[in-house]
C-alpha cells in the first residue's frame, strides 16, 4: 500500500466506495491527494506524505479533548491515558469523585451529561449519554402511540396580508392544527441567511446557530405590505421591504425596550456578538463573502473587527434586535403549540451544512472544513455527482474543540422545538467532500466520529425533551442503520421509496420507530405525481429521459393504486383527488409512531416546493398558499383528507 493510501486511511478518507447499484468504485490518487491537502495533510510527494503521516501519528498520540460513552458502561481509555491508575471526575453540577483506572478502563458512570475528567495533567470533556433519544411516547401529552402532524414551508403560509409567511402566520396555523389534534408541525429550516435581502434558500444558511430575522413576527401595523398578492413570492422585493420594516421597528424602540434587548444579547454571549458583527460588516463592506475581506476583518479576532464594533455599535445593535425579535417570535409559536395540546409541537429542520461565505464559517475557522464542499457521489439521479456548495464540520476540528460547535448547533435547533430533523443524517457517519475547483465526481467519503456524534444527540434530546428524526433517504453507509436504531433516532419512510419488485409496500410493513410521509419538499406531491407534473417539468427543462418516465409512470400508477385503492376502480391520470385521499389514509394506517403529511398533500396541490437540480428554472421556495389555512382546510375535499388521516391514525 502506498504512503498516500496509508495516509488517506488514517485520516478517514475512503479510497473505495459502493455506488447506488452496489458496485465498487475507486477514488483516484489525484482526488485523494486534493482532499488530504485541503484537510491539512499535504502529500503531493512521498516526502510530504511521510511528513504528514508523522504529524498525524503525533497528533493522534496526544490525549484527546473529548471522550464519550453511554451511562453505566465502562470506558476503555486511549493509550495516551490508559497507563494512569486513577482519575478525578467533576460532574456538571460540581460534585467531584475519584475514580480508579483498572487495566486502562474507567468504571461505569451513571450520571448523563458533559463532565470533566482529570487524568494526570490532562483534562478531558467526558460525555456520558443516555442509552437512547426520547421517543414521542416519552413526551408529556403523547396519549397515543400513533401521532400525526404536517410539514409546513413557513414562507408559503398566507394567514395575513404580507409578502410571505412568517412566524406570525406559523403561530396561527399551529393554533388551528392543534385544535384538530395534530401532535407536530415540521417546519422548513429557519437558520440565519446571509444579510442583505438576497438569500432565501433555506438549506444554504449563513449560520445554523441563529434565526432568519425576515421570519420575525412584527406588530400588526408594521406587517402591512405594499407588494401585490401573488401565488409566487417576489423575494427580490419582499426581503428588502421586510428589512426596512425591521429597521423602522428598531428605530422606534423606547430606551427601556433597547435596554431589554441589550440585556438579552449579553445573556446570549460571544456567539451572538460575532453573528451581529458579521452581519453588520457584510452590509458595511458591501461584500457578502468574508474570504474576500481584507486581513483587518479576516476572522473575529482580527484587529479591524473590534475597531469596527466600537465605531458601529448601533449597526450591531440592530442585528441584536433582529435576532431577539425572531427568537421571541419562534418561542411564542412553540409555547402556543404545547399550550394547545401538541405533544411535540414544532419539529425543527437542521440543514446539513452552511454557506462557506457565511458567518459560521467565519466565526468557527479551524472547526469547519476549508477548501472542501460537501455533496453526493455520482448516482442514477445525478450521473456527474452533486456539489451542494456547502461546507460542514471538520472531524479533526470537532475533536479538538470537544464537540462544542456540534453541541451548540443542536441546542440552537432545539431551543424552541419539540423535535429536530437532521438533514442528510448520513453525514453523522460520513460526508462526500469535494475539493474546490474540482467536479463533484472527484470527491471522496470522509468519515466522522459517528459514535460520539450520536451520544451528543442523545444527551441533547433529553435536555430539550425532544425527539430526533434522521433523514436517511438514499444509499445508507455501511454500519449506519443499527447504531441509529439503537439510539432511537427515527428514520424517514416516504411513500415513493417504500417499494420492492412486487410494488408499493402495504401499510403494515412500515417500521414502527420511524416517521411516515406522503412526500418531502424534494419529491412530487401525490397529486403532482399522479398527474405527472414532475415529468412535465423534466420535459420542459429537457432533463432526463422523460419519454421512458411517462411509460414507467403508467405502470407505477397501477402499482400504487393496487396497494392503496382498496379495490376501487383506478382514477384517470387527470383526476388525482381520490388518490391523494387514499395515499394519506394509507400512510395514516402505518404502525409508525408519527405520520407527517405535508400541507401540499393535505391541500391536494399539484406543485412541489422545490425541484432538485434546479435553481431559477423552477420557482423553488417561492410558492404561496392561496389563503388562510382554516379556509383551505374547510374546503370539502380537503376536510375529507384531513378526516381520513385522523381516522386512520385512530384505527
Amino acid at each position: 500500500m502506498s504512503k498516500l493510501h496509508i495516509l488517506a486511511a488514517a485520516v478517514g478518507i475512503a479510497r473505495t466506495w459502493q455506488d447506488a447499484d452496489g458496485r465498487d468504485q475507486v477514488v483516484s490518487d489525484e482526488a485523494l491527494a486534493a482532499v488530504l491537502a485541503a484537510l491539512g495533510y499535504p502529500c503531493e510527494t512521498d516526502d510530504l506524505a511521510t511528513a504528514s503521516l508523522a504529524a498525524l501519528n503525533e497528533e493522534q498520540s496526544r490525549p484527546p479533548a473529548f471522550l464519550s460513552v453511554d451511562v453505566d458502561v465502562p470506558l476503555a481509555l486511549p493509550a495516551s491515558l490508559a497507563s494512569a491508575e486513577a482519575a478525578n471526575l467533576t460532574l456538571e453540577h460540581g460534585e467531584q469523585r475519584a475514580l480508579p483506572i483498572v487495566r486502562g478502563v474507567l468504571p461505569p458512570i451513571a450520571e448523563a451529561g458533559y463532565h470533566r475528567l482529570q487524568v494526570g495533567a490532562h483534562t478531558v470533556v467526558l460525555a456520558i449519554a443516555p442509552p437512547r433519544c426520547l421517543l414521542p411516547e416519552d413526551l408529556p401529552g403523547a396519549k397515543s402511540g400513533r401521532l400525526w402532524g404536517t410539514a409546513i414551508q413557513i414562507p408559503s403560509l398566507h394567514e395575513r396580508a404580507a409578502p410571505f409567511g412568517t412566524f406570525a402566520d406559523l403561530r396561527q396555523a399551529v393554533r388551528f392544527l392543534a385544535k384538530h389534534g395534530a401532535a407536530a408541525a415540521a417546519i422548513s429550516p429557519v437558520h440565519a441567511p446571509l444579510p442583505g435581502g438576497k438569500s432565501f434558500y433555506p438549506y444554504s444558511p449563513s449560520s445554523r446557530l441563529f434565526l432568519n430575522p425576515a421570519l420575525a413576527e412584527l406588530d400588526g401595523a408594521a406587517t402591512a405590505s405594499s407588494l401585490p398578492a401573488s401565488d409566487l413570492i417576489d423575494w427580490a422585493q419582499a426581503l428588502p421591504q421586510q428589512e426596512a420594516t425591521l429597521r423602522a421597528a428598531f428605530a422606534g424602540l423606547t430606551t427601556e425596550q433597547r435596554g431589554a434587548v441589550e440585556d438579552w444579547a449579553r445573556e446570549q454571549g460571544s456567539a451572538l456578538r460575532r453573528q451581529a458583527t458579521f452581519d453588520a460588516l457584510v452590509q458595511h463592506l458591501g461584500a457578502s463573502d468574508w474570504r474576500k475581506w481584507s486581513a483587518d476583518y479576516a476572522h473575529p479576532e482580527a484587529p479591524g473587527v473590534a475597531r469596527f464594533a466600537a465605531e458601529h455599535a448601533d449597526a450591531i445593535a440592530f442585528h441584536f434586535f433582529a435576532q431577539w425579535l425572531a427568537d421571541r417570535s419562534l418561542a411564542a409559536v412553540q409555547h402556543e403549540a404545547k399550550s394547545d395540546g401538541m405533544a411535540i409541537g414544532l419539529v425543527a429542520d437542521l440543514a446539513v451544512g452552511i454557506d462557506p461565505a457565511g458567518s459560521d464559517a467565519w466565526a468557527l475557522q479551524g472547526t469547519m472544513l476549508s477548501g472542501l464542499t460537501i455533496g453526493a457521489p455520482p448516482d442514477p439521479l445525478g450521473p456527474d455527482g452533486q456539489n451542494w456548495a456547502l461546507t460542514g464540520f471538520s472531524p479533526r476540528g470537532l475533536q479538538q474543540s470537544a464537540f462544542a460547535p456540534w453541541i451548540a448547533t443542536l441546542r440552537a435547533a432545539l431551543r424552541h422545538a419539540g423535535g429536530v430533523r437532521i438533514d442528510h443524517a448520513f453525514g453523522l457517519a460520513r460526508l462526500w467532500v469535494v475539493p474546490e475547483g474540482r467536479p463533484a465526481s472527484e470527491g471522496a467519503y470522509l468519515s466522522y466520529p459517528f459514535a460520539d456524534m450520536l451520544r451528543v444527540v442523545a444527551i441533547e434530546s433529553h435536555r430539550a425533551g425532544a425527539v430526533v428524526i434522521g433523514e436517511d433517504l438514499g444509499t445508507r453507509p455501511p454500519g449506519f442503520a443499527e447504531p441509529i436504531a439503537d439510539k432511537a433516532i427515527l428514520g424517514m419512510r416516504v411513500l415513493w421509496f417504500e417499494r420492492d419488485e412486487h410494488g408499493f409496500a402495504p401499510a403494515e410493513d412500515y417500521a414502527t420507530r420511524a416517521i411516515t410521509m406522503t412526500g418531502t419538499h424534494d419529491t412530487p406531491t401525490v397529486a403532482g405525481w399522479w398527474m405527472g407534473r414532475d415529468i412535465a417539468w423534466n420535459r420542459r427543462l429537457a432533463r432526463g429521459d422523460w419519454h421512458s418516465e411517462e411509460t414507467q409512470r403508467m405502470a407505477d400508477r397501477s402499482a400504487l393504486w393496487s396497494t392503496i385503492g382498496n379495490g376501487a376502480p383506478q382514477p384517470p391520470a387527470d383526476a388525482p383527488a381520490p388518490v391523494v385521499e387514499a395515499a394519506i389514509a394509507h400512510m395514516g394506517r402505518t404502525p409508525s409512531v408519527l405520520t407527517i403529511v405535508p400541507l401540499e398533500d393535505l391541500l391536494g396541490l399539484e406543485e412541489q416546493p422545490n425541484l432538485p437540480g434546479t435553481i431559477d428554472e423552477h420557482p423553488n421556495w417561492r410558492r404561496r398558499l392561496s389563503g388562510p389555512l382554516a379556509d383551505l382546510l374547510a374546503e370539502p375535499a380537503t376536510a375529507r383528507r384531513l378526516a381520513a388521516l385522523i381516522e386512520a391514525r385512530r384505527a
